[in-house]
């Protein structure tokens, strides 16, 4: 193009640029200057049918259960939406036939807007459903929330809150949202203030007119029954002993092997219970406490004590019943720990805390009536019995129980 340009001059004729060349000039002073393309983006978006529509979206809803017996909906939605019978078939307020109703809603103040809803709360209480363990209760609406119109280019969003009184044996509720109010998303919040707990379940999407699936509410809110509190907490302290408690194990059996009689044997196994009772009690009440980094190398060195006393003493003495006494002191705040971490109902403290002891004993008699069974009913009567079973199996226990020790201060 410069050639010919040139070629034009030599002859006397004005340069001239061609078509295509002008078109880039032109296009780029456009880009420059920015103004026609501002201009033709402006115009786009004037004329788009759709900007004057809201977008239909889902209802928000949220449920507090609380422990004092209450609970508290609320459902963020669009109450212009719900009087217009605008929901989920519509992709935009503009596609229904109440078009214009919505629009004119949309404008009014949250006062107005309050005076058109207030007819329409009780329709709303009355068509959605809460089900207590699948039976419905009344929905009563007790406040609602509707801001200014503020930018109506946007959906107003209002809430509706709804509340009542809940029975603490509840253990789970079910919500239903008709579909002729839209789609909504819902999830459940299980709250202790007292005890500063709480729960929230996992979102559900609901439409096509369906329930939710149960959310349970036995994770904080539901109050157990006395026979489930029992039974629960029997067995959290039959398990602590058997199979989770290795040392209190090693420690029974320790005590088992030096009494070759019954007698003997419960003696000590009910100093041990009543010891172990005592700081189990004031432990998880809060009335004395000792840091697990203490109480735990000190429950190690009582079976190493217990495993060396059964090798170098031949016979029980009246002693052996007071060192019982004390280490079951010891191995009672090691319980109140596992207890403490299992937790315990506030009103039923005292029924889960005999029960979770009585599973521990059983569990202890349960070690006892093992070993009899597997040693002491064939061979505690042999002449060889202290010889090959008591000193061995005794020097075993306090083997581990001097290496539990300095694992729990070393390691």
């Amino acid at each position: 193009m410069f050639f010919d340009i040139k070629h034009r001059a030599r002859e006397g004729q004005s340069p001239s640029i061609s078509r295509p060349s002008r078109a880039a000039a032109w296009l780029a002073e456009t880009v420059r200057n920015g103004k026609h393309l501002l201009l033709l983006l402006m115009l786009c978006l004037s004329h788009t049918p759709e900007a004057d529509a809201d977008i239909v979206k889902p209802a928000l809803v949220e449920i507090s259960i609380n422990t004092n017996g209450n609970y508290h909906i609320e459902v963020r939605t669009s109450i212009e939406a719900l009087l217009t019978g605008i929901n989920a078939r519509y992709k935009n307020t503009t596609e229904a036939p109440t078009a214009e109703e919505y629009d004119r809603l949309r404008v009014m103040q949250a006062d107005e807007l309050m005076v058109a809803f207030t007819p329409f709360k009780q329709t709303f209480a009355n068509e959605i459903l809460l089900n207590f363990d699948g039976q419905p209760v009344p929905l009563t609406v007790t406040q609602v929330e509707i801001p200014e119109p503020g930018y109506t280019k946007v959906p107003r969003t209002s809430v509706i809150t709804l509340e009542g009184r809940i029975a603490r044996s509840v253990e789970s509720i079910t919500w239903y949202y008709p579909e002729r109010f839209g789609d909504n998303a819902v999830r459940v919040r299980q709250v202790d203030e007292k005890n500063e707990k709480w729960h929230w379940s996992d979102w559900q999407w609901l439409r096509s007119d369906k329930p939710s699936e149960p959310f349970s509410l036995t994770e904080v809110f539901t109050r157990q029954s006395i026979t489930s509190v029992v039974t629960s907490y029997m067995v959290a302290g039959f398990r602590h002993i058997l199979p989770m408690g290795t040392d209190h194990i090693l420690f029974i059996l320790g005590i088992f092997l030096l009494s070759t009689r019954m007698r003997p044997l419960l003696w000590q196994v009910t100093m041990f219970t009543v010891a172990h009772t005592i700081t189990l009690g004031l432990s998880t009440a809060g009335i004395i406490e000792l840091p697990a980094n203490i109480v735990e190398p000190l429950i190690a060195l009582s079976i190493a004590y217990i495993g060396f006393e059964n090798v170098f003493a031949s016979t029980l003495h009246a002693s052996r019943l007071f060192i019982v006494f004390g280490f079951g002191l010891l191995h009672g705040m090691g319980f109140a720990s596992v207890l403490t971490e299992f937790g315990l109902p506030d009103d039923a403290f005292l029924t889960a805390l005999i029960s979770f002891n009585i599973g521990v004993e059983i569990g202890q008699l349960a070690v006892i009536a093992l070993a009899f069974l597997a040693v002491g009913l064939w061979f505690s009567r042999k002449p060889w019995y202290r010889r090959v079973i008591i000193i061995p199996a005794s020097l075993a226990i306090a083997m581990i129980g001097l290496y539990w020790t300095w694992d729990r201060i070393v390691l």
